[in-house]
């Protein structure tokens, strides 16, 4: 990533925002290498058990963004695998374009509050991937309608008693990525091939710093090893570059998969007082080329993959359903979903 170096100021005050807040912790990056060969992988942290599922989306579903009776509403474009949380949110997933989505906490984010008249429409951030996946082939695309603001994000509390606060990574065949985050109340979007790796806490902007001063002394003199979100960013954004760039996509799947377990935090670590410090229990892959979505549990022996060309996408087609608790399943398991109704998402009220 190439970063403008900042003041020593600036990056002892994105510093002291890491330690002085606090969020769940997640770890996203993107490879991009010759041919085509894009892979996005992230890390999944909490603090807790989220009864994380899979689950399979046709097209021309209908939907509402479950935050009260002016809620947007939409109807699916793309049919698309996903990533829940709780049953109740799409928190990552890859759509039949290869477009992917990434849902990582962020404490800093405070979502717009509308005045009387506001021709926004609301949506809970539970369904937020979702809208993204359903409706958009490629991240410009996305990038172009969401500048707009056709809606505004609510947040809500998760099931387990925490705010639902985060920012969406976005990324898909072309090496092109997007980071969305709601500040002040208003909508932030960095676009750009470069902004490829993110974590949690700070904002991306003052990661951007820290990751610039730690550039200067160079990851093969000194990298942070902490599981702060701030020494992740440092140690994912020197790795995805350091590792070999190929065509081969069994080696460069096998380096995006190293580089995310190099900033994951093994299962039983979680610090009361320091939550953005807590166990990973699962990490995904996304190879946008070839569309498949790779779901690597903790819990598991093995990971295993979804192949999309696999799925029956088509409208009308069956939503499916792949339960994860004290399953573990290697290899290509498109055969091994259930038919099932689709989950609702977690209501927010604007």
């Amino acid at each position: 990533m190439q970063l403008k170096p900042l003041s020593f100021v600036a990056v002892f005050l994105a510093l002291l925002l890491v330690l002085v807040g606090s969020a769940f912790g997640c770890t996203r990056v993107t490879y991009v290498g010759p041919e085509d060969t894009i892979i996005t992988g992230r890390t999944m942290d909490w603090g807790s058990d989220i009864g994380s599922n899979l689950w399979i989306f046709p097209r021309g579903m209908e939907r509402d963004g479950a935050a009260g009776p002016n809620s947007i509403e939409w109807s699916s474009l793309y049919g698309s695998v996903v990533a829940s949380a709780f049953d109740a949110a799409t928190v990552d997933g890859m759509n039949e374009k290869g477009l992917v989505v990434n849902l990582l906490y962020l404490v800093e984010s405070q979502y717009p509050r509308p005045k009387k008249g506001d021709p926004r429409a609301p949506i809970s951030i539970a369904a937020w991937a979702q809208y993204v996946l359903d409706r958009f082939a490629t991240v410009k695309e996305a990038v172009e309608a969401l500048s707009t603001e056709p809606f505004y994000v609510v947040s809500t509390m998760t099931p387990d008693g925490h705010a639902g606060n985060g920012h969406l990574a976005i990324s898909d065949p072309s090496g092109d990525s997007a980071i969305f985050e709601y500040l002040e109340g208003k909508l932030v979007i960095h676009h750009g091939g470069e902004y490829r790796v993110m974590t949690n806490s700070p904002s991306f902007d003052k990661q951007l710093a820290l990751c610039a001063y730690w550039q200067e002394i160079g990851g093969l003199t000194m990298l942070p090893g902490t599981n702060r979100a701030s020494d992740r960013f440092v140690r994912a954004a020197f790795y995805i570059d350091a590792i070999p760039k190929t065509s081969n996509i069994r080696t460069a799947l096998a380096g995006v998969l190293g580089v995310i377990r190099n900033a994951s935090v093994p299962l039983g670590i979680s610090t009361p007082d320091k939550p953005n410090i807590s166990s990973t229990l699962w990490r995904t892959l996304a190879d946008h080329k070839n569309r498949r979505y790779y779901f690597d549990a903790v819990l598991s022996p093995s990971l295993f993959w979804v192949d999309l060309d696999k799925l029956d996408l088509a409208e009308g087609a069956p939503v499916l359903h792949l339960p994860l608790k004290d399953v573990a399943l290697g290899g290509e398991a498109s055969g091994n979903f259930e038919t099932s109704a689709p989950f609702e998402f977690l209501e927010a009220q604007p």
